[in-house]
């Protein structure tokens, strides 16, 4: 009788394995001080080695800040933006732009599958209200995660595993959140290219710059235009 249940038990604790592992390589992480490059002090200090270093390797630098960019995302540790702006100022605004989003979709995709392996069902176990909401995420999920990655109300790591827990299609994801986040990365990307002259007036970069009128507007006005198809949904359901 106690090896009938302590075989489902023992796959529990397996599905949780992965995040577990992530959570430790995460302190790890802080405890080891390598949060401090994360940072403009540490990539105005370390610029000129990191632009010689990019220079000589060319793509192979390029991959490796591909996969730094998804290790930080997966670790869900703060620091995306000044990797954007880094990307920026290695690599220049298009190429930058394209290493950091195909980073941060890597990132957010290894993340999303550990979060749905270990939490797998726990929508479903959480009551009629939990499983409607959820049910009605899955339903428009990749409009839903357009305007999530579009406008920055909620913080990257909560998105995920939101999705994650809704259940949500690994192709829909995939797609909602590598499109939702060009705009903003090319935002920063750019921040990023002009590190330089930031950096030579003793300033330092303003990465609330996203939020400016200018800016954030179009964004937004992308963020409703994706949100149009749901609310006609909704409209055309209550009017059946």
């Amino acid at each position: 009788m106690s090896d009938d249940t302590s075989a489902p038990r023992a796959g529990s604790l397996r599905r949780f394995l992965p995040l577990l592992l992530l959570a430790v390589a995460a302190l790890l992480f802080w405890g080891s001080g390598s949060g401090h490059y994360l940072s403009f002090a540490a990539l105005a200090e370390n610029r000129a080695w990191l632009s010689e270093l990019v220079a000589h390797s060319g793509v192979i630098a390029g991959l490796c800040f591909v996969a730094a960019y998804a290790c930080v995302i997966a670790l869900s540790v703060p620091g995306a933006s000044i990797l954007t702006v880094a990307a920026g100022l290695l690599f220049g605004i298009w190429l930058g732009t394209v290493y950091a989003v195909v980073g941060a979709t890597i990132g957010a995709t290894a993340i999303f599958i550990v979060a749905g392996a270990g939490f797998s069902g726990l929508a479903a176990r959480g009551g009629p209200q939990a499983r409607r909401l959820a049910a009605g995420f899955r339903a428009d999920a990749f409009n839903y995660l357009l305007v999530l990655r579009l406008v920055p109300l909620f913080p990257f790591w909560l998105v995920n595993l939101v999705a994650a827990l809704a259940g949500v299609k690994l192709g829909v994801y995939v797609l909602g959140t590598f499109l939702g986040i060009i705009p903003g990365s090319f935002v920063y990307a750019s921040l990023g290219n002009g590190f330089g002259d930031v950096m030579e007036a003793g300033r330092v970069p303003d990465l609330h710059i996203l939020f400016r009128p200018s800016i954030l507007l179009p964004i937004i006005g992308l963020a409703v235009l994706a949100l149009l198809p749901v609310l006609y949904k909704r409209w055309r359901g209550q009017e059946g």
